[in-house]
């Protein structure tokens, strides 16, 4: 039986943080990593283009092959087959977005200007700001969970299914929720992004804990901000492109299959991701205490770029996706066996339960009896600590070190 683990929950406006450059110089997380063989980790971490074609290219062709069945039964005005297919399509289109994080660590390709490209062409589909996330997701991996140096991803979240957000999860998503993409949220922010808009305001306001995060992010570091307000210009001229070849061609179609995708019945999205962090531990320096791991169908698994092992992603970040499982079985004496996704809804919804009465409760993961204890192991700085700690391709140069 796990122990209650408590701890204050992450909320507070900026001011209750530290400026992130002070964090970066003054805050080290000394990280558990389950024990390897550094020759065994150093095969893992070898990419393959060979492997990233397959994986990147593969979700494309579903999707396409959805697209044009939808398209087909809209033609044909069979208008049961056409909900059913469009369901599917923003079904998968939702969870194959999930290549925006695996193609920003760059870890993809053995070829970077592969990794590039796809990176490129995926976030340009799925409304994605990858310089945002890189600078963003950069903290998150050095400091998971720990507030300070981590506002991707705020603890508490509540597990929940209200009546007008699942509504939204199996129809269109105008409002977005944890995880989950909203079409007035994202392209908003993708407006405001492109005007150099995101941050305070001029009554010195800030419009949402995102771009609270964001401003804190790009604090001295104007240029790598330019980067992302040309690109998300570049987001918003390509769907200006998608909806102009509609109304020229009376392609009405085009956009809904193209432009809408990670908006419409996201969810099985919701379900697969929410289960990374909630209800787990903030300020431990054990990923096995503070990242989930789950179990998926193997189609879920491949559209998902295995990002169920995440426990296993961010103990070993330099790690390509399509090598995470046989990670998980490298280390599988030291971890906590993954639960299979719906068992994890049932610990997160217990989690959420207590907290609403002990706001400070958060699990404890209980390890197997062959795990080590953190303390067991003495994480140096040596060759394979330095090799252990690689995000792969992730960090932008400005904040590198």
């Amino acid at each position: 039986m796990a122990q209650a683990a408590t701890a204050a929950p992450a909320t507070g406006s900026a001011a209750a943080y530290p400026p992130l450059k002070q964090v970066r110089r003054t805050m080290r997380v000394r990280w558990y990593r389950s024990p390897i063989d550094p020759r065994v980790l150093r095969g893992l971490m070898q990419r393959s283009d060979l492997k990233g074609w397959f994986q990147s290219v593969g979700p494309l062709v579903l999707l396409t092959a959805s697209g044009l069945l939808t398209w087909h039964l809209f033609a044909r005005q069979a208008w049961i087959g056409f909900a059913a297919a469009l369901f599917l399509h923003g079904t998968m289109g939702s969870i194959y977005a999930a290549a925006n994080h695996e193609l920003t660590h760059g870890t993809v390709f053995r070829t970077k200007a592969l990794n590039q490209g796809f990176k490129r062409f995926y976030a340009l589909l799925t409304w994605f700001n990858f310089y945002d996330y890189a600078m963003s997701h950069t903290y998150h991996h050095r400091y998971t969970l720990h507030p300070n140096g981590d506002r991707e991803e705020v603890l508490p979240r509540s597990p929940t299914f209200r009546f007008f957000f699942l509504v939204q999860i199996l129809t269109l998503n105008f409002t977005g929720g944890p995880h989950t993409a909203g079409l007035i949220p994202v392209v908003g922010y993708t407006v405001k992004r492109a005007l150099n808009k995101v941050g305070p305001d001029n009554r010195g306001a800030l419009a949402s804990a995102k771009e609270e995060w964001m401003s804190a992010v790009y604090a001295g570091h104007p240029e790598e901000r330019r980067k992302s307000v040309r690109w998300a210009r570049l987001v918003l001229l390509f769907h200006a492109l998608v909806l102009a070849a509609a109304i020229v061609f009376q392609l009405w179609l085009l956009p809904v299959l193209v432009s809408l995708p990670i908006f419409i019945a996201n969810f099985w999205r919701y379900v697969t991701h929410l289960p990374m962090h909630c209800g787990l531990r903030t300020n431990v320096a054990d990923f096995r205490k503070c990242v989930r791991s789950i179990k998926l169908d193997p189609l879920t698994t491949f559209l998902y770029w295995r990002m169920n092992w995440h426990m296993e992603h961010h103990m070993y970040a330099g790690v390509p996706c399509y090598n995470l499982r046989r990670l998980g079985e490298a280390i599988a004496a030291d971890t906590p066996e993954p639960k299979w996704v719906f068992a994890a809804w049932r610990e997160m919804r217990a989690t959420w339960r207590r907290q609403q009465v002990d706001p400070g409760y958060q699990y404890d993961v209980p390890l197997p009896a062959t795990a080590q204890q953190p303390e067991q192991k003495a994480n140096g700085h040596g060759s394979a600590d330095r090799l252990g700690a690689s995000i792969g391709d992730l960090a932008p140069a400005v904040i590198a070190d």
